[in-house]
């Protein structure tokens, strides 16, 4: 039997087996092609991530998922220098980044926004200590939860954000909710 027949026959199996192998091999496909097309885009396998805390509220929220763009395929922009050319993001001057804390492997990741760039020894922030590298000074949005910036509580405590330890900055809109799918079965796992 030539392989297009075996292809139609396959395709036309009324057998349940035949059925879920089907709905698996569709399945993987359309993984497998929104991973690619992602990684082209933006430069990442896994563009997305769903927001666990409340840190940016009111401009995102619990739940939200938010695409990013691979760090090695943009420019950051601080909040600093996004108030003096008018450039915002996600309600804000400046961009809104993804970074793993202290550079750790496996740490669930933080976005927060970048509100300036500091050198090593320069003052992390006015009659701060001096940075022990350069780096980013970070801060979520929320006025309640983080009246601090990120290095002077223990979020990333006196140590600005590294470049190297940026996954990438927020992109586009948030899509809200869709992130419950992914953390209430966590939350009920403990994981």
């Amino acid at each position: 039997m030539p392989l297009m027949e075996k292809i139609k026959e396959f395709n036309k199996s009324d057998n349940p087996w035949v059925g879920l192998l089907r709905d698996i091999i569709s399945v993987v496909s359309v993984v497998v092609i929104f991973a690619s097309l992602s990684q082209i885009a933006l430069g990442l396998w896994s563009p997305m991530v769903a927001v666990e805390s409340g840190s940016m509220i009111p401009h995102i929220q619990i739940g939200d998922i938010i695409f990013v763009e691979g760090v090695d395929r943009t420019n950051i922009t601080t909040y600093e220098v996004g108030k003096q050319n008018g450039y915002t993001s996600f309600g804000e001057p400046g961009d809104v980044i993804l970074y793993r804390p202290y550079g750790k492997e496996g740490a669930t990741p933080i976005i927060h926004r970048a509100m300036y760039y500091v050198e090593k020894g320069e003052p992390m922030w006015t009659d701060g200590p001096p940075a022990p590298h350069a780096g980013y000074i970070t801060k979520g949005d929320n006025p309640k939860t983080n009246p601090l910036y990120d290095q002077q509580g223990s979020i990333s405590a006196y140590q600005p954000v590294k470049k190297e330890w940026v996954i990438g900055v927020a992109r586009f809109y948030r899509v809200p909710f869709v992130g419950y799918v992914s953390l209430l079965p966590r939350k009920m796992l403990g994981v």
